[in-house]
């Protein structure tokens, strides 16, 4: 018997450790997710609860602007820029420089300038709400719904995101663009 009571047994130690390790790691876990950053969803210019309550109206209103009228960014040249690990399929990304001219073509399907419109732009970055800037309301010059200057400081990735309404019909239109200051034309 004394041979069985010297042996030691490990597991009450191996237990302990493995609760140790748990709870230092759940310990860990919420320590780091709390100092994260966390930004809304701006998608279509509304707190993303709007959004999803209101989603199916949404969607009919864009079907129903696209029956009648058309929207495009004119005057934009294409960057060249690849945004890397990114999840959704590319769009055309456009060169955004210092200070910019933004114009919008907003006309019906005969070709005809479309006066009535609001027209709304926010200029927003992604991950973050930090530099967003709303324009509520561009003027029609032209033909075009134009915001004159839009001046830009910091590098990188932008979002155009715009919002054009005519009665019923809604249109969201986002556009990737990329700001380098060292390309200068």
């Amino acid at each position: 018997m004394a041979e069985s009571e010297n042996k030691k047994t490990y597991w009450p130690h191996m237990i302990l450790g493995f609760i140790a390790i748990g709870l230092t790691l759940g310990f860990w876990t919420v320590r780091s997710t709390v100092g994260m950053p966390v930004h809304e969803s701006n998608e279509y210019m509304m707190k993303y609860q709007a959004a999803d309550h209101d989603a199916n109206e949404i969607l009919e209103a864009g079907h129903r602007f696209d029956a009648r009228y058309t929207l495009q960014l004119a005057g934009m040249e294409k960057s060249d820029f690849k945004a890397k690990n990114l999840k959704r399929k590319g769009r055309k990304t456009v060169k955004l420089a210092a200070v910019n001219r933004i114009r919008y073509l907003l006309a019906d399907h005969d070709g005809n300038p479309v006066a009535d419109a609001n027209v709304s732009l926010l200029l927003t970055r992604p991950h973050t709400e930090r530099d967003d800037r709303f324009f509520k309301s561009l003027k029609m010059v032209d033909g075009e719904y134009v915001l004159p200057e839009l001046r830009l400081e910091k590098p990188g990735r932008y979002i155009l995101r715009v919002r054009a309404q005519i009665g019923d019909a809604v249109k969201y239109m986002d556009t990737p663009g990329y700001y380098d200051p060292s390309d200068r034309p």
